[in-house]
């Protein structure tokens, strides 16, 4: 991620891409702040619960592989270094979530979806064509986005087991997170998106969900 220093060329962009699927999908994510979680003790959560909690958290965990397929995809054919920054700035903050999203799934005895190589795909190419049509495109992604899932985290956080304390705390960061990215896309020049696009958006979403939920 720390490319941006220095111009980088369209093999340079291509092979950072690459890494960055690489290590979402295959590999440990690494946080660079604390997990909200560590100082909470864990609950004993029915096995019901505990799958529902896990389902949510699965969810969370594709959300994010999702944001940083999309970031990436952005970021790689951003034509202002400014704008690109941000957006890598974004995803960095996103690796933080999934690594917390990881932790927590792993608590549960629970694992990531299986069609995470899937959804980073698929996200990464519809990053990569919002940052074909301009940097004002771009940002205003990252706004429809992050507004989706903080409505989508609002919702997780009314529905997890009244026990899952860590859960809870994991999620609250990520939406505060989700907020202020989304007014930090706006501040900078974020165009609003065609009416089509954003319910495009959540259509993709709720089938996202419902699969990852379970599987």
């Amino acid at each position: 991620m720390d490319a941006t220093a220095r111009r980088l060329t369209a093999l340079d962009r291509l092979l950072d891409a690459a890494q960055n699927a690489l290590q979402t999908v295959a590999g440990p994510a690494h946080a660079e702040r604390p997990n909200p979680a560590a100082d909470l003790a864990d609950s004993d959560l029915a096995d019901a619960a505990r799958r529902h909690a896990a389902g949510l958290m699965r969810i969370n965990h594709t959300g994010e592989v999702c944001a940083q397929a999309l970031y990436v995809g952005q970021a790689a054919v951003a034509r202002d270094p400014a704008t690109r920054a941000h957006l890598l700035q974004a995803a960095q903050e996103e690796t933080d979530h999934l690594a917390w999203c990881a932790d927590r799934l792993h608590e549960l005895g629970s694992r990531p979806s299986l069609f995470n190589p899937l959804w980073y795909a698929g996200s990464f190419a519809i990053g990569a064509l919002a940052g074909l049509r301009g940097d004002g495109w771009n940002l205003g992604f990252v706004v429809e986005t992050e507004r989706q899932v903080e409505a989508h985290l609002a919702a997780h956080l009314q529905s997890l087991p009244e026990g899952d304390a860590r859960s809870r705390a994991i999620l609250a960061v990520m939406q505060a997170d989700e907020a202020r990215h989304a007014d930090a896309a706006l501040a900078a020049g974020a165009r609003v998106l065609p009416a089509p696009i954003p319910s495009l958006m959540a259509g993709m979403s709720k089938v996202m969900k419902a699969v990852a939920y379970r599987l």
